[in-house]
Order: C-alpha cells, then sequence, then structure tokens
C-alpha cells in the first residue's frame, strides 16, 4: 500500500535581496552595488526560485532582509509581489521589508501596504550627522523622520528602527541624545546592536591599523543604558538586541502579558525557537526538514541556477540531532524568556536539565544563568555575554 505521508508545510520564509548603493563599513552581509540589468535578472531568478519551495511553504511570517529591499523599484516589487501571490505565499501574520530611509516613497509604501506589507523594519542606526558618515551610511537625519511619516500615512502601524551602539567616536552624550530622539520617534519595535568588527570589513581594517581603539568598557555601559532607557520608555527586551512594546504609546497595555512582547518580530523568533524556514535569494540560509544549507553568495551564480530551475546550493547538510539541539539551546537562550524545559525537549527530543547539566550549573554559579522550575534562561548580566554562554551549550 503507498504511503500517504505528506510533509507539513514549512511556515516561515526569508528572502535575500542582495543590493545596496553602497557598502557600510561594518557590513559583513552578502551585499552588491546594481549594475546593468543585473536587479531584472535577479527578480526573474527569485521567481524562479519562488515556484520550486511553494509546493511546501504556507508562511505565517515573511521577511524580506539583506541588502537594501526597498531599493527595488516599484515595478521589480509588483512582479514579486505577483509571483508571491500566484504562488499562494502572499496572506502572512507578519509580512516584514527592510527598508533603508533614503529608498522609502510615498508610492512603494502604498503598494507594500495594500499586498499585505505589514512591518518595517528601517535601518536607522545613529541619529549623529557625524556618525552616520563614520558608519558609511548614505541617509541622512532628516530623511528618517521623513520616511516614518510616509510610513505612516501608507497606514504602516508596526514600525522597528534599528540602532548601533558602541560605534567608534560614540560617547555616552551621543548615545544618550540619539536615544532621546529614537525613543519619541513612537516605532513599536527598537533593534539595537553593538558594533562587531568582522573580517574583511573596512571598520576592522581600521581597528587593525590602530586608527581607533575599542572601548569594552563603555560599550557595556552603553549597553546598560539601552536597557534602562528602552525599559523606561515603554519596550520590554525579549532578546539581547530586540525590544517591543505591548500597545503602542497613548493606549492601554493588555493586562496580561504574553511570554514575548505583543509587536516582537515573530519572524526572528521562529529562528531562535528552532523551527523549519526557506530561504530564498543569493547567500540566504535555511533549514528545512533536518538539514541546513545557504545558497550561493554570488548574485551572478544564483541567477544563472535558478533561471535554470535549480537552487543555487552552497552547501547542505544534516546535523545529528544532538548537534542540532546543541545549536537550539544556544538560539534559544539570547531569549529573555530562556528555554521552558517543556518546549526545549518538545523541539528537540532532548531534556536541558540532563544533556546540560554542567552548564546549566556552571552559568548559575557564574550569575550568568538561572535554574527555575520550568526552564533555564539568562539573567541581565548573562544577555550581556550571550554569544560566550551560547558556545558552551553547542555539541560537536
Amino acid at each position: 500500500m503507498a504511503s500517504t505521508f505528506s510533509p507539513s508545510p514549512v511556515r516561515h520564509l526569508y528572502v535575500h535581496v542582495p543590493f545596496c548603493s553602497h557598502k557600510c563599513e561594518y557590513c559583513a552581509f552578502y551585499s552588491a552595488t546594481p549594475s546593468g540589468d543585473q536587479v531584472a535578472r535577479y527578480v526573474d531568478a527569485l521567481v524562479h526560485e519562488m515556484a520550486l519551495v511553494a509546493p511546501r511553504c504556507r508562511p505565517d511570517t515573511v521577511f524580506f532582509g539583506g541588502g537594501t529591499p526597498s531599493l527595488l523599484s516599484i515595478h521589480h516589487w509588483e512582479t514579486v509581489l505577483e509571483a508571491m501571490r500566484r504562488h499562494g505565499l502572499l496572506g502572512a501574520v507578519e509580512f516584514t521589508v527592510e527598508c533603508n530611509p533614503a529608498t522609502v516613497s510615498a508610492d512603494k509604501a502604498r503598494l507594500l501596504r495594500a499586498a499585505g506589507v505589514n512591518r518595517i523594519s528601517m535601518g536607522v542606526q545613529s541619529l549623529d550627522v557625524r556618525l552616520l558618515e563614520r558608519l558609511g551610511r548614505v541617509h541622512s537625519r532628516g530623511q528618517v523622520f521623513a520616511s516614518l511619516d510616509i510610513l505612516r500615512a501608507a497606514g504602516f502601524d508596526n514600525l522597528s528602527i534599528d540602532l548601533m551602539f558602541a560605534i567608534p567616536g560614540q560617547t555616552m552624550a551621543l548615545w544618550d541624545a540619539t536615544l532621546d530622539e529614537a525613543l519619541a520617534l513612537g516605532t513599536e519595535h527598537l533593534s539595537c546592536y553593538e558594533v562587531i568588527y568582522e573580517d574583511d570589513t573596512p571598520l576592522f581594517e581600521q581597528l587593525k591599523a590602530g586608527e581607533f581603539d575599542a572601548d569594552e568598557e563603555l560599550a557595556c555601559a552603553q549597553y546598560e543604558r539601552l536597557v534602562e532607557r528602552a525599559h523606561a520608555a515603554g519596550f520590554r527586551q525579549y532578546e539581547v538586541a530586540n525590544f517591543a512594546r505591548d500597545a503602542r504609546p497613548g493606549t492601554p497595555s493588555p493586562r496580561t502579558l504574553t511570554e514575548i512582547p505583543v509587536f516582537a518580530c515573530r519572524h526572528n523568533v521562529a529562528y531562535w525557537r528552532g523551527f523549519d524556514f526557506f530561504g530564498l535569494g543569493p547567500s540566504a540560509s535555511e533549514y528545512v526538514d533536518g538539514v541546513r544549507s545557504r545558497n550561493r553568495a554570488s548574485t551572478v551564480l544564483y541567477t544563472e541556477q535558478s533561471l535554470r530551475g535549480i537552487r543555487s546550493k552552497d552547501f547542505a547538510e544534516a546535523l545529528p540531532p544532538l548537534a542540532r539541539a546543541g545549536e537550539l539551546a544556544a538560539f534559544g537562550l539570547r531569549m529573555n524568556a530562556g528555554w521552558p524545559y517543556e518546549a526545549f525537549q518538545e523541539r528537540t527530543g532532548f531534556d536541558l536539565r540532563n544533556e546540560w547539566a554542567k552548564d546549566l550549573d556552571g552559568l548559575s554559579r557564574q550569575g550568568w544563568g538561572e535554574v527555575l522550575p520550568d526552564r533555564f534562561r539568562l539573567t541581565p548580566k548573562g544577555l550581556r555575554f550571550a554569544d560566550e554562554a551560547a558556545r558552551r551549550m553547542l555539541r560537536g
């Protein structure tokens, strides 16, 4: 008798748009400056790749990241969104598009909102003119405020901004000034990242050449100030770098708070909780049916192969169960809620209290973690060093 087994649909979809008008000094993500008909060919290739995953994909969350997705023209967005409609990929509960303030227009905002995009993540990074120049950003202060006004007018009621701290030359006074303005914007979500000096970036080369020194003590102080001020402004921290509201300014909060805030990025929560997701576009990663893979980090190769109906993979590997569970233990501890034991066992088949007993005890003794009756989570101090805590959870 033939098997009637049907794999469950994948509920999360990431799309990488690799184009940027300028490469920022700190950026290690795959991106390229568009030239000739490269964008049009990429869009055609993306539509082809969508067709390949569509039979298994019914997304609850969609995230277009980059690069700069908002760099795509209205015509290109119309092509992409029509393909999504045709393949049943629209209608997600949360549909996020990353935007650069320099590439937001009223027409584009209305098009995205009408198609079901309901969340915008805007890369602001700083509101200080000199620091924007230091980072190599192409937008101005004024474009940040103007873009947010355009998005609100188009009907977006779930907006997030990205900020950076520990930028070379960023004093505590400058960080406070940025937080003053950023928190007054009234966005529903805030992501704040410490500058990381990645290999093959101009900022790393400048650090190596002695043009400036990294000040770890100041970085810690700026992080603590961020947590304190975000909380005072009505945000709830739910992950190391992410803060969200439970209600918009001026409206009452829910009487009962859920584990994550109402305006948390549910797509990212799916990553941290280990759910399957498809990744489309050059350099995009994905995890489906126990196999982790990544598309080639070359727009040219990606385009050539996708147009031939081939998913352009750089690698694909199936991790042993314990190694995968270790990864999920590491990812999940980035969240303030930590890992509920029952949820972890449901996701991985392992009991966090057994396989990782020594690690949990060590983190607790160090003051970085706390063992609770229903879960293990990092303390506020532990969250500051979440990457180091995460490394202890990994298994070979």
